[in-house]
């Protein structure tokens, strides 16, 4: 149903219908996961509902985290993974056992990470539920074997997002919050994000259907500058009406004013929630301040589809890759990016080897 519903065109079906339509799938197969019994090949120790801090509201899953760790003579780098829902569920535990599926065989642990809803706080409870949890990580790195030196975050849509927000804000004061371990540092050592909002209100702008206001609508065409859009039930208010909110919740803001990890970013060009020049906007300011960042575009891609970009020879058609660093850029090019390529990226990032 869900993927009759994606390739419905996006001018019959609102974005808000679409997105809640995500939303449930996401949900009902997380609550599917949890009822299933654990598994762990005979060489990875999977250590699932680990609360990283108090349940708030009482009974959400949101400061929940589950651990997949490679068993290994040394400590392991850490993948952190959160999936998205646009920060209408607490479900950023789902799909990180097939990112850890992935990634365990290659000497990396991965720990999914849940944050608050939308509906159980406001921004910026998100970014420091994301941060209480790096920091949880760090305090707890050798009773679960990581190196808390090498610490990577990954996610899709909103937890592109919050990967993204992660990776240009660490140990930014004001930014930390209280949630749960204080102390350890809450930066990471390489950002991987999947379509990731990065300026709120440039969205609209760029969007495939036609974001005109019209009379009497809620929402203009169900995009993103309306009171219920996703980004505005983050904020507490309309977009476009607390610029300053948006602001401060765009990672965009904080480029440019600290040092930031590599990238390494994937973005479809027929996302129809997250445009791509959400992307292209983040690709370019870091190349504009000396980052390091590759970037992936896919023609063909829409949105939801980050483990398909990087195993489905359909999704990935027409996939081109640019790279900036030290101030110079390259040319489109095409490229056929596999996890060997996130594998690559890693090792490079954190130093990791061959190991």
């Amino acid at each position: 149903m869900l993927r009759r519903l994606v390739r419905t065109p996006f001018r019959k079906v609102s974005l808000l219908v679409l997105l809640m339509a995500l939303v449930a799938a996401a949900v009902a197969v997380t609550v599917r996961a949890r009822t299933a019994p654990a598994a762990s090949s005979h060489d990875v120790d999977v250590t699932k509902d680990l609360s990283y801090a108090s349940a708030q509201p009482s009974g959400t899953q949101g400061h929940k985290l589950d651990l997949y760790v490679p068993r290994s003579h040394r400590p392991l780098p850490l993948v952190i993974f959160t999936h998205g829902s646009g920060w209408m569920a607490d479900n950023g535990r789902m799909d990180a056992d097939k990112v850890a599926a992935r990634l365990n065989p290659h000497g990396f642990a991965v720990a999914g990470v849940a944050v608050r809803s939308s509906a159980q706080a406001r921004f910026p409870a998100q970014l420091h539920d994301i941060k209480g949890a790096i920091r949880w990580l760090r305090a707890n790195a050798e009773k679960y074997h990581l190196d808390p030196h090498r610490f990577a975050i990954m996610g899709e849509s909103s937890g592109g997002w919050a990967t993204t927000m992660t990776a240009v804000t660490g140990d930014v004061p004001k930014l930390e919050g209280t949630v749960g371990v204080r102390g350890p540092s809450s930066a990471v050592q390489a950002a991987v994000p999947f379509y990731p909002p990065t300026d709120f209100l440039r969205m609209d702008e760029h969007m495939l259907s036609d974001c005109t206001p019209r009379r009497g609508a809620s929402l203009p065409s169900a995009c993103h500058g309306g009171p219920k859009s996703p980004e505005s039930r983050l904020l507490g208010c309309a977009i476009n009406d607390c610029p300053d909110k948006a602001a401060a919740a765009s990672p965009l803001t904080y480029i440019g004013k600290r040092q930031v990890p590599p990238f390494l970013m994937f973005h479809g060009e027929q996302d129809q929630l997250v445009p791509h020049h959400q992307s292209r906007l983040l690709f370019d300011k870091l190349a504009s301040v000396g980052k390091d960042a590759r970037f992936f575009s896919f023609p063909d891609a829409r949105h939801g589809t980050f483990l398909q970009m990087l195993s489905d020879d359909d999704t990935r058609r027409g996939a081109r890759q640019e790279t900036t660093r030290d101030g110079h850029t390259t040319r489109p090019a095409p490229a056929h990016p596999t996890w060997q390529t996130v594998v690559t990226f890693l090792r490079s990032a954190l130093g990791t080897g061959g190991h």
